[in-house]
């Protein structure tokens, strides 16, 4: 009988136009051009982009294989969603501007997609002096009156830039509209959808001469104002933590936990979940089942749900996902 144990896994890297080049030249990712890297997915079971095992006697099996043979002992009590796997977990690299875009709920995903939604958490890993994001609409703002700017071409005057830096944490939920700016690399923990209505792409053109494809109408169907007690609502929807300096979400679909780690042992707690460690900085080990597994800043670590006696040491940071 196979038994489970930490998998290391690869990641998916990707090449966008405002893609930068930190992914390759500090945190080991592969650029699949030579060049710049604007994402690497650490995370991923999807049909064009699959995580691979790199460790143990399992290496070289995609995890989606994984979660075909042993369902139970990779999953436990976190659920599948209409029978795929529920997280998608990034770095994102923007060597320049991110479109403005926003991501449908659930129903108008399932309605006009036949997809889920998508709701996702950005870690600011790193930020330029003064670098920015958009997130969300301008007080006073509502849905009619962000379509009405963006067909008079005002979009921008509208929209809620936001300077970030190192270890702030942004929520997103669906139907919030929202952009990362020139300068910043994020860590982004999100559900397993690539659905994006992008609203404005500054007039760039790809390779091609091409202008990327807008989805405006879509886009003014979902786009609606928050608040921020609403957004923390949805947030801490399972749970109000204690600290949101660790707990920085839990929220219907994931939870994410920051974990300082300084030398000390911590004991991790499965609780019959599937958990993800993101390693943002520093360097540690795992021990499980009397074996010692090294991490390293930027490993991706899938833990199985059946994994128990799980212990943490090292001097870094990271970032524990949990699948719901």
């Amino acid at each position: 009988m196979t038994k489970l144990y930490p998998f290391f896994l690869s990641g998916v890297t990707k090449s966008p136009i405002w893609g930068g080049t930190r992914l390759p030249r500090e945190w080991n990712k592969c650029a699949p051009d030579g060049g710049s890297v604007g994402e690497s997915w650490e995370l991923t079971v999807r049909k064009k982009e699959m995580s691979i095992i790199q460790n143990g006697t399992l290496a070289g099996t995609s995890v989606g294989e994984l979660l075909n043979d042993f369902p139970n002992e990779l999953m436990g009590n976190s659920s599948l969603t209409n029978g795929e796997f529920p997280l998608l977990i990034k770095f994102i690299d923007a060597d320049d501007r991110l479109s403005v875009q926003v991501h449908p709920d659930d129903s108008y995903a399932a309605r006009m997609e036949n997809d889920r939604g998508k709701t996702e958490m950005w870690y600011i890993v790193d930020a330029d002096e003064d670098a920015e994001i958009i997130c969300g609409l301008a007080d006073g703002i509502d849905n009619d009156a962000f379509c009405a700017a963006l067909h008079e071409g005002r979009l921008m005057s509208v929209l809620k830039a936001q300077k970030v830096r190192a270890g702030e944490t942004y929520f997103i939920p669906a139907g919030l509209p929202h952009a990362i700016g020139k300068g910043i690399l994020i860590a982004e923990i999100q559900q397993n959808c690539d659905l994006t209505y992008r609203v404005y792409d500054y007039d760039r053109r790809q390779a091609d001469g091409s202008l990327r494809e807008l989805h405006i109408d879509k886009a003014c169907d979902v786009i609606r104002p928050f608040d921020a007690n609403e957004i923390d609502a949805i947030r801490y929807s399972r749970e109000l933590p204690a600290s949101r300096d660790t707990i920085l979400a839990d929220c219907d679909y994931f939870r994410v936990e920051k974990l300082a780690l300084s030398k000390d042992t911590h004991t991790l707690f499965q609780n019959g979940y599937l958990r993800h460690l993101l390693v943002i900085d520093g360097e540690g080990t795992i021990e499980c089942d009397g074996v010692s597994y090294p991490f390293r800043r930027g490993n991706s670590i899938l833990l199985p749900a059946s994994l128990d006696h799980l212990t943490l040491t090292g001097d870094g940071t990271v970032l524990i996902s949990t699948a719901y």
